[in-house]
């Protein structure tokens, strides 16, 4: 089995899968403390699939951007259960889970509030066949993003807690932005790791 861990954001979870299929996923909310709570979660997770550590094969994770604590624990987590089992470990970043994780026949632009006027902003079109890379991961202002992607067509679909929170922004240089709200989540983890392989 592998197992997924994404923290980079104050919604983050942990998910337990065979081959491409999900067999859990946990959810820590917003005002939850990711240090105290992913190990418990990933014990219930695993509780709730059936399986037991000692069975983990792989261990998956989210690289960021976001969230500096975040990220810091859903690494050193990782670490930890990769050196007491002896397995691999497969990051990607927080934003393509993010962008993995929304349903879209197009490109799609994740993006993280950055604080200061800024996103961390990356963009991708996510198919069965392959990840094509259409912005790489960067920091900027909403409208720089839209610029740079200028050319990319049909125009993406923005989402993420960075594209609420600069909806007017991107909207008025012409930008889709998402209706309802968006996270990365451990099963899109998952996702990428069994048909994208290692990063």
């Amino acid at each position: 089995i592998r197992v997924a861990i994404e923290t980079s954001t104050p919604l983050g979870s942990v998910a337990v899968a065979r081959d491409d299929r999900v067999l859990a996923e946990v959810g820590m909310g917003i005002q939850t403390r990711h240090a105290e709570r992913v190990l418990p979660a990933l014990e219930a997770a695993l509780e709730t699939a059936g399986a037991e550590r000692r069975e983990i094969g792989a261990v998956v994770v989210g690289a960021g951007p976001g969230s500096f604590t975040g990220v810091r624990v859903a690494g050193a987590t990782a670490k930890g259960l990769v050196a007491s089992l002896g397995v691999p470990l497969l990051a990607y970043p927080s934003l393509l889970a993010l962008v993995a994780a929304t349903p879209a026949d197009g490109p799609v632009c994740g993006l993280f509030d950055a604080r200061r006027g800024e996103v961390y902003a990356g963009c991708w079109r996510v198919t069965e066949r392959g990840v094509d890379e259409l912005l790489a991961p960067r920091v900027g202002s909403a409208e720089s993003v839209v610029a740079a992607l200028g050319d990319v067509t049909p125009g993406p679909l923005f989402v993420g807690g960075g594209a609420a929170r600069y909806r007017s922004e991107l909207e008025s240089a012409g930008a889709r932005v998402a209706s309802t709200p968006a996270w990365p989540r451990a099963a899109a983890l998952l996702w990428l790791a069994h048909h994208h392989g290692a990063r």
